[in-house]
């Protein structure tokens, strides 16, 4: 692109904290060292060092965590921080995680032995919060003529440095979140780098901001490198969930470990249509339910047909998938044809035709023959529903028969149509058959038999109700995120109807739902029918689903044919997400759209990294150029290096490139318990010079910086985002 890559910048970084480094107490005798990829955070309980642990976590990097509010806690010194293996001197650990320059107060041994473990390693630290001073490079802010406050709705800049340094992934802007103008939701310290640092200390600023009222840019992220060492400083405060810190937690880590560690990160987002052929009930804006649901009794209004895409909805999919890059995933239910052919008269059903002649632009999931509901026989006498019972009080389930047939029926139905899909991926309706509570607290016994017989693998889940994975007889579930475009609506009035009579107050008209619930929230008054879709709704699960992208998290999104029919208003949502995220990351961080097979398959690769992690069986350490991993026979490691990198086994390049390095899985030759990696020429980073102390460890007296309350606690975005992980 034009640019010095990341690499580039974390290696010239790495040679200037080694020219800075003094002479002095230098080991010359001594082995290159042994480098433990391993972090260590010094954890104050607070957001910001939670922020990082969660990102630690999510990508499976392994960390060791000193809990600071613990009177028992591990005390850091020279023996737990380094030591001797094989005559080699170790380091445990090869980035250090802070909750500010200094959290161990003046005079400190345990701040000192680190200062001297960093130099001595080359090992980079982290201040995780610490307000903007000389002691961290910076101005003061009352000095300076910086600001410190809220942040809301501000939108902070990579600078050049950023971009060719460890934010080269992301494009520019880093908008900060302002969900709720009641609540303050950031705070930050926005000040200029020192005119004239201290011999041969530097600060650059990676991300900086508009100082109100001045012409100047204040920064909020930078490396402060002084005494031989270097840190990273952040001026700011965030919690895991913010997107602001989403975006920057990836380069983060990566100048903390110097582009090389244990554990992955994407971004993802791939969308199920369900339904597809079926034609789906309407919502009924006078009488406010569905007819056909148990809770509606009577029939549709004939000006109010249910919905079904048209052979025209078909060809915009495949359009619409084709020019933004996402292939959609079509979950199927085969007797929809079946029934237009049958209401219409005739044998041909154009919305088959021209989804069997563009079948290649999507991938296909077996959604059931007829949608039936696959758990417990349902007592529909009752709202809401229970299970029904036998004359003993037993549960009455839904044979392995019908289960069977099902499953059975639907594959049959799309060989005779010439579709071709993948058998082992199944979504049942409504995850029927799966545990629902509170009506149905267990699998239907009957499931996992039918998904032995169809060689079923993979079945998708309600993340709303089991967001983690589990097993299912021979299968492993896949849970989805539903987007809260409703099954029963075409129209933007339609969803904006039923939106308002589900989260506004009785008084206000709704349904009062709202008011009784620990998962919703309250509209603070209903949305206009003709203009609250595209002005709150749209940017709402945008938002949501964002949230979701920038987790690392692979669950795909779902919604219904329905919302790809009429005014097609599923789009709306699909191409701001897209827009939103083109306007944030570089060409090198692509969005990753996974068919279900390949997310189920990762989720369950990172389940048993987690596990070998926690048991302590999932080790890596760097000498020099080599990487050495361990990890149980069979278990795939995750890990991301520099472009270049290569197996010793079979001198293949590791992973792939994603964000400005390589990452991905491999797993040992078959039989072994270790893989061995050589880091490119010039990739490796250099190790500092040992000294027998260090003059900047001992800052003067702080108070505590401020935490605003939406930093302690999580902001929903809106109604339904109650319980964002």
């Amino acid at each position: 692109m034009g640019r010095p890559t990341r690499l580039a910048a974390v290696l010239s970084a790495a040679a200037l904290l080694a020219v800075a480094a003094p002479a002095g107490g230098a080991h010359a005798a001594d082995p290159a060292p042994r480098i433990d990829l391993q972090v260590l955070v010094v954890d104050d309980g607070g957001p910001a060092t939670e922020a990082l642990r969660a990102e630690l976590d999510g990508a499976g990097t392994p960390y060791t965590k000193v809990d600071l509010t613990s009177s028992n806690r591990q005390r850091i010194d020279e023996a737990f921080l380094s030591d001797t293996v094989d005559g080699r001197p170790r380091a445990r650990f090869q980035g250090v995680v802070l909750p500010n320059e200094n959290p161990f107060g003046a005079d400190s041994p345990e701040m000192a032995a680190l200062a001297t473990y960093e130099k001595r390693f080359g090992i980079r630290q982290v201040d995780a919060y610490t307000y903007a001073s000389p002691k961290v490079g910076l101005n003061s802010p009352q000095d300076g003529g910086g600001y410190s406050g809220p942040l809301d709705g501000r939108t902070a800049q990579v600078t050049a440095d950023g971009a060719t340094g460890p934010f080269g992934y992301l494009k520019k802007n880093v908008p900060f979140e302002d969900n709720d103008t009641s609540v303050n939701e950031s705070y930050g310290y926005l000040a200029a780098p020192l005119a004239q640092q201290e011999q041969g200390a530097a600060y650059t600023s990676y991300l900086d901001a508009p100082i109100p009222g001045s012409t100047a840019r204040g920064s909020l992220i930078g490396q402060y490198t002084h005494d031989g060492r270097s840190e990273l400083v952040v001026t700011f405060i965030a919690n895991q969930y913010q997107s602001q810190f989403r975006l920057v937690s990836r380069g983060i880590v990566e100048w903390l470990t110097q582009g090389i560690h244990l554990g992955a990160s994407r971004n993802y987002f791939g969308v199920h249509a369900d339904d597809v052929f079926a034609s789906d009930d309407r919502w009924d804006t006078k009488r406010k339910c569905t007819p056909g649901d148990v809770d509606c009794p009577g029939n549709p209004s004939p000006d109010s047909p249910p919905i079904r895409m048209t052979a025209a909805d078909a060809q915009y999919a495949k359009e619409w998938s084709q020019s933004h890059n996402l292939p959609l995933d079509l979950a199927y239910n085969g007797v929809g044809s079946e029934e237009f052919k049958a209401e219409h008269g005739g044998t041909y059903d154009p919305l088959l035709d021209q989804l069997r002649a563009d079948q290649k632009s999507f991938r296909w999931i077996n959604h059931t023959y007829t949608h039936a509901f696959l758990g417990c026989v349902q007592n529909t006498t009752v709202v809401p529903w229970k299970c029904a019972t036998d004359l003993l009080g037993n549960v009455r389930w839904v044979s392995r028969a019908t289960i069977g047939g099902e499953i059975g029926n639907n594959l049959n139905w799309a060989a005779r149509q010439g579709l071709a899909l993948d058998k082992d991926e199944l979504v049942t309706g409504e995850h029927s058959g799966l545990r629902t509570t509170p009506q149905q607290p267990k699998d239907n016994p009957e499931l996992a038999p039918s998904l032995t017989q169809y060689g079923v693998g993979w079945i998708a889940s309600d993340d709303s109700r089991e967001p983690q994975q589990r097993q299912v007889g021979p299968a492993l579930t896949v849970p989805r995120y539903p987007m809260n475009v409703y099954y029963n609506v075409g129209r933007a009035t339609e969803q904006t109807d039923e939106y308002n009579w589900l989260y506004t107050k009785k008084a206000d008209g709704g349904s009062g739902i709202c008011e009784n619930s620990a998962t919703t929230t309250c509209l603070k008054a209903p949305l206009d029918v003709k203009t609250g879709f595209s002005s709150y709704i749209v940017p709402l699960e945008t938002r949501i689903a964002m949230s979701h992208v920038l987790a690392n998290d692979p669950r795909p999104h779902f919604m219904h044919q329905s919302n790809l029919a009429e005014e097609r208003i599923g789009y709306k949502i699909l191409e701001k997400v897209l827009g939103d995220y083109s306007g944030l990351y570089a060409d090198n961080t692509p969005l990753v759209n996974l068919r279900m097979r390949d997310i189920g398959a990762e989720m369950s690769k990172r389940a048993a990294w987690s596990a070998a992690l926690a048991a302590g069986k999932a080790t890596a350490y760097r000498i020099g150029s080599a990487v050495t991993v361990t990890a149980p026979a069979g278990t795939q490691i995750t890990a991301t290096l520099p472009g270049g990198t290569v197996r010793n086994d079979t001198n293949a390049v590791f992973g792939d490139a994603y964000a400005g390095l390589r990452s991905g899985w491999a797993a040992p030759a078959a039989g072994q318990t270790r893989l061995d990696l050589t880091l490119p020429a010039g990739a490796t980073p250099a190790a500092g010079t040992p000294a027998a102390a260090t003059a900047r460890v001992q800052p003067p007296a702080r108070t505590a910086l401020p935490v605003p309350e939406g930093v302690t606690g999580r902001v929903p975005y809106g109604p339904g985002d109650a319980t964002r992980r």
